[in-house]
């Protein structure tokens, strides 16, 4: 699998957890279900070492997830029911997935350099991209309901229709390396540039507009559109930062020392979400509060992505822990 396949090139220090759990994650036994406060966890009990990614909600009162390390789209139930699909292959290396305008649930596969499509049902279909390795991984539905998503090494933006029709658009910045996108309120893609510590914006039409973020290595990880503007994780800070349309970042430090933030959703109370690779679910309020909520041996889990679902919960993957969690969205 290339260094890639989910943590970009930028960050040392993510890229060699990462890699260094994949290695061992074979090994982790299937955990229990486990309560405490207001955290649950399902098992993924259909594959061992899945190493679930990216995570969403279905059509169907369900969520999805990619599993990293296997090739297959799981499925939880509320109940946490799991079930899965394969691709093509056990090594495409599915990152992160969305509901497309179809109501199929569409993936990166950043090993096989495809885009793929799933139905609930269970149908496959696979979309070659034309730059030769260019290790997808983010992905959102646009405002014209084409697919956009994140080329890390070939430096670019991807936008694919329903009816498989690819347009790329290159990063100005050299090596930026484009990892996470999102649909932003004001009818623009926003993403992350992980290696040069930028956010970037991209119109339908493919013009961009890149905003630098302050400090020296902020490795910017997962976007979310929140209260007013875009919300972005910053790693090398251990923070979660604000960019209003304009550009305009405020930076909200997270209370935990060796803070790992990566993924990050709009919850269903309208708060700020966020999964803490070190062992935390953490939510933060329009004026900054930090709130956040321990996994059971999290520091071994690793939390990775986080998706709001049918139940007005927040559900997230853990990494190494072959495990789906959730959240009970709690009054402030």
């Amino acid at each position: 699998m290339p260094e890639a396949t989910l943590l970009g090139r930028g960050s040392r220090r993510l890229r060699t957890a990462f890699l260094g759990a994949l290695v061992g994650v074979i090994a982790v036994a299937a955990p229990a279900r486990a309560d405490v406060g207001s955290v649950t966890e399902y098992p993924v009990t259909t594959t061992a070492g899945a190493f679930p990614a990216g995570i969403t909600a279905g059509p169907d009162r369900a969520l999805w997830f990619a599993e990293n390390a296997v090739g297959r789209i799981g499925r939880i139930a509320l109940d946490g029911t799991t079930t899965d699909f394969p691709t093509s292959a056990a090594d495409t290396g599915p990152t992160e997935v969305t509901e497309g305008p179809d109501r199929a649930l569409w993936f990166t596969e950043t090993s096989a350099n495809r885009i793929g499509r799933l139905t609930t049902s269970g149908r496959l279909r696979e979309f070659s991209i034309p730059t030769p390795d260019s290790a997808p991984s983010g992905i959102a539905v646009g405002p014209d309901r084409a697919l956009w998503f994140a080329e890390g090494n070939a430096n670019k933006i991807g936008r694919l229709t329903a009816s498989g029709r690819f347009t790329e658009y290159p990063v100005p910045t050299p090596l930026a390396g484009p990892y996470s996108i999102a649909a932003g309120a004001d009818g623009a893609l926003w993403f992350t540039e992980i290696d040069s510590g930028k956010v970037g914006r991209i119109t339908v039409s493919g013009r961009i507009t890149e905003y630098p973020l302050p400090g020296a290595s902020p490795f910017p990880d997962d976007i979310a559109t929140g209260p007013d503007g875009v919300w972005v994780t910053t790693s090398g800070t251990n923070s979660v930062d604000r960019l209003t349309y304009a550009g305009r970042v405020t930076r909200i430090p997270l209370p935990d020392p060796g803070s790992g933030p990566s993924g990050i959703t709009r919850g269903p109370d309208g708060r700020i979400w966020y999964a803490d690779q070190s062992g935390r679910i953490g939510r933060i309020t329009p004026n900054g509060k930090v709130t956040t909520f321990p996994v059971p041996d999290g520091a071994d889990r690793t939390p990775f992505r986080l998706a709001t679902g049918p139940d007005r919960a927040v559900w997230f993957t853990e990494l190494t822990g072959n495990a789906i969690g959730r959240v009970r969205a709690l009054p402030t």
